[in-house]
């Protein structure tokens, strides 16, 4: 008896094995429910930016992990290469070119100038952009339901009169905003455009000045005499951030921005995009394109989660005392 328990618990156990499929132990952080690189086709990225600054940085890193948790994992069966002009209009054009004429199976371009150049050049192979403010005005997609080209992606919008909302709760009696902004990117143009409509039907006066690059930031803020400085997702400006807030301390105004790694350069306060998040949202396009879906049909998404954060010490070098009600709802304290 005890004989034929035993071969029945033996038969049991085989059918048991059978049964799950000879499922092989997955591999050291992998989870049973992801899709490893090793059932993933090989797959060749070619990556533009537009210049180095935190945020930017953080959507190409997590670009790279939500590929990386979808199966597309670098050195395995991704290639993926990121180029940077470092804010040069010729080294990115000539970037574009090299690509056009490249084996890459798509292309990933964050920030509006590289999506631009990228899509100037390159129609016959997928284009995935990233933090793109306004694709429509950008000229990149027919609207943001229906991209209608090779090309969708993610936008890093944030309503206006949400940021000018918390930017009064910390100076209720706000009677002047400066903003500085590149004339050369749409997406600054755009934003800067929404924040001056919402600012003035607030009854605040506002003080624009454009530049042509990031040297000129700190010279364009000391022409303007505001109680306040707004800056959007302005490549040139946040890259030369520390120029404004040096001014801004000087005469003791408050800068808020779109940018939360600008807080902790200095700035006081920002309401702004997780641009990690973004990254790994990207990827998911990416990943749908990658699968066999037609960019054209692929609907560009906007990143919706919005962080309030704030530097109390900042705001003090610049004279402004962040309200307590501000404080205890900050997402972040630097």
């Amino acid at each position: 008896m005890k004989r034929r328990l035993l071969v029945g618990a033996a038969l049991l156990s085989t059918l048991l094995a059978a049964c799950s499929g000879g499922a092989a132990t997955p591999e050291p952080g992998e989870s049973s429910g992801q899709a490893t690189s090793s059932q993933k086709p090989a797959v060749k990225i070619g990556a533009a930016t537009i210049v180095s600054h935190p945020s930017l940085d953080l959507i190409y890193e997590g670009i790279v992990e939500g590929l990386a948790e979808a199966g597309y994992v670098e050195g395995t069966n991704l290639d993926i290469r990121l180029e940077n002009p470092q804010g040069d209009q010729a080294t990115l054009t000539n970037i574009a070119n090299t690509f056009a004429g490249g084996d890459e199976d798509l292309y990933v371009a964050i920030a509006t100038p590289p999506a631009q150049a990228l899509a100037q050049v390159i129609t016959d192979k997928p284009i995935v952009f990233a933090s793109v403010t306004d694709p429509v005005a950008a000229g990149l997609v027919e609207s943001m339901e229906a991209p209608g080209g090779n090309i969708t992606g993610t936008s890093d919008q944030i309503p206006a009169d949400k940021q000018l909302a918390e930017l009064q709760r910390i100076l209720p009696e706000l009677k002047t905003l400066g903003i500085v902004y590149s004339s050369s990117e749409v997406n600054a143009e755009v934003q800067a455009k929404a924040m001056q409509q919402a600012a003035e039907a607030a009854g605040i006066t506002v003080l624009t000045k454009t530049i042509v690059n990031s040297s000129e930031v700190g010279q364009a803020a000391e022409s303007l005499d505001v109680d306040a400085y707004w800056t959007g997702n302005d490549n040139a400006v946040v890259s030369a951030i520390e120029s404004l807030i040096q001014v801004a301390e000087k005469h003791q105004s408050f800068v808020f921005t779109s940018d939360a790694d600008s807080v902790a350069r200095g700035a006081g306060a920002s309401y702004a995009t997780d641009y990690k998040a973004q990254g790994v949202q990207t990827a998911g396009i990416i990943v749908r394109i990658l699968e066999g879906a037609n960019p054209a049909e692929v609907p560009a998404e906007i990143q919706t989660s919005l962080e309030l954060t704030v530097n109390p010490e900042a705001a003090k070098r610049m004279g402004v005392e962040i309200p307590a009600d501000v404080l205890a709802s900050a997402d972040r304290t630097v």
